[in-house]
């Protein structure tokens, strides 16, 4: 079932599979989200929950018991339920069944809230620890957007203008996209800019550490832009399908790491994952800004 937010500046459609978002429009009609297709990526906006892409052999351990787990987790394969305040405010939850206990041994919420400001979309992501035990995960977010965003414009006319300049750091990767190696110091333009060219994903995601919270995705010929804001996430995502000229950038948000290479990860020692008390309560927030 499909949910709509509206005000003066956006019109979001959100699925409630996944809490997906489908459709991100300004206010003359633009979509700004990503389509998707089935020859470059069929999805549009996938939200991770609870684990970040992939886990090696598709499985990891937990006080001496195996499970398995598709990459980027459950979250967005299920139904989330929705409730609905108004027209600029949605809530979408789901909560431990038997499904998600084959593959993830704990009883929670996740929530994935969506409001609308002006034209700006904040998301946040609302983790309730219902279990009488730690738990570890980790979340995020994938939207992808169209580039170009303005016909007659190619993808090589963007680029991503970060808003502080800072030495990021390249986290280093398997081939087969694992965790692996030293991270090492990633080289920006005037120490704030990565242009786009269809090739900078020949070796898959680029993802990075340290680097700063917010990046906008623009060109200097045209004015439409999107702005991402992500203070509480440590690590980027950036990402089209390898040696393709796909139409399209993903840039993702994360809390934490794939698997590291060659190692089924024990989620209570996993280095980068999050981890929540029992009864306790998480959120993080970041926001997609159109102009």
């Amino acid at each position: 079932m499909l949910y709509q937010l509206k005000n003066e500046k956006l019109t979001v459609t959100i699925e409630d599979k996944g809490a997906q978002l489908r459709s991100v429009k300004s206010a003359d009609g633009t979509e700004y989200l990503w389509q998707g297709d089935e020859k470059t990526w069929a999805a549009q906006a996938p939200n991770l929950f609870p684990h970040i892409a992939r886990l090696t052999t598709g499985r990891y351990t937990l006080e001496g018991k195996t499970y398995e787990m598709k990459s980027h987790g459950f979250a967005k394969d299920t139904v989330f339920a929705a409730e609905q305040e108004n027209d600029a405010h949605i809530l979408f939850t789901i909560k431990a069944d038997a499904s998600t206990l084959a593959q993830y041994p704990y009883q929670f919420t996740f929530g994935v809230d969506y409001r609308l400001e002006g034209g700006k979309l904040l998301i946040t992501y609302v983790v309730e620890n219902k279990d009488a035990k730690t738990m570890y995960f980790g979340v995020g977010g994938h939207p992808g957007f169209n580039v170009p965003l303005e016909r007659g414009l190619d993808f090589e006319d963007y680029y991503l203008e970060f808003d502080c300049e800072k030495a990021a750091l390249l986290v280093g990767m398997s081939e087969d996209c694992y965790v692996q190696g030293e991270n090492v110091k990633f080289p920006l333009e005037e120490g704030k800019k990565l242009a786009l060219q269809h090739s900078c994903f020949d070796h898959d995601a680029i993802i990075l550490t340290q680097m700063c919270r917010a990046v906008t995705l623009k060109s200097d010929k045209n004015g439409r832009a999107v702005k991402l804001c992500y203070p509480d996430m440590e690590y980027l995502g950036i990402w089209h399908r390898p040696f393709t000229e796909a139409p399209y950038v993903c840039i993702e948000p994360w809390t934490s790491l794939p698997a590291r290479k060659d190692i089924v990860e024990d989620f209570s020692t996993q280095p980068t994952l999050l981890s929540l008390e029992a009864g306790k309560r998480y959120s993080n927030t970041y926001s997609i800004e159109i102009f």
